[in-house]
């Protein structure tokens, strides 16, 4: 799908501001709201929307801990990275996770109550023998910036 500028600030907006009404959207890139809302159809329909959603303000919700593991695999063949794969989307608590190139086979974003439960997740997981040989844990000590939205003149050349 080609994206001309208007496409562009519809994206650059919801990526900020997911909630804004219909009639705002349409205001504020400078159209009409049903031509707007058509290209919004056509963004989503094309997958360049994956979602809407709400940023949770964890510290309110009371006592958690944020931790990035990256993990690499006993075994490296296309069934063990399958099967990782499938046995992480089973943990709640795994919120993110990337696969790597390089060192470590995957990163891991684990958001948990504390650091009890989150040996206790760990050690689960080697119970299950889902192929995880290593994993090195780096806690978060506190966030400096993000989630944000993507750097679009960057992205397009602009």
């Amino acid at each position: 799908m080609k994206l001309d500028d208007r496409d562009i600030a519809i994206l650059r907006v919801l990526s900020t501001e997911g909630r804004i009404t219909k009639a705002a959207l349409a205001e504020r890139i400078g159209l009409s709201p049903t031509p707007c809302w058509d290209r919004l159809r056509k963004l989503e329909k094309a997958g360049l929307i994956e979602g809407y959603r709400a940023e949770i303000a964890l510290r309110k919700l009371g006592p958690h801990v944020t931790v990035f593991v990256a993990a690499e695999l006993a075994d490296h063949t296309g069934p063990s990275f399958r099967a990782f794969e499938e046995a992480v989307k089973r943990y709640e608590e795994i919120v993110a996770c990337w696969a790597l190139g390089g060192g470590f086979d995957y990163l891991m974003q684990i958001v948990t109550r504390d650091i009890d439960a989150y040996q206790r997740l760990i050690d689960a997981m080697l119970d299950a023998r889902i192929g995880l040989a290593r994993y090195f844990t780096y806690i978060v000590t506190k966030p400096v910036k993000g989630p944000c939205a993507p750097p679009f003149e960057v992205l397009l050349g602009g």
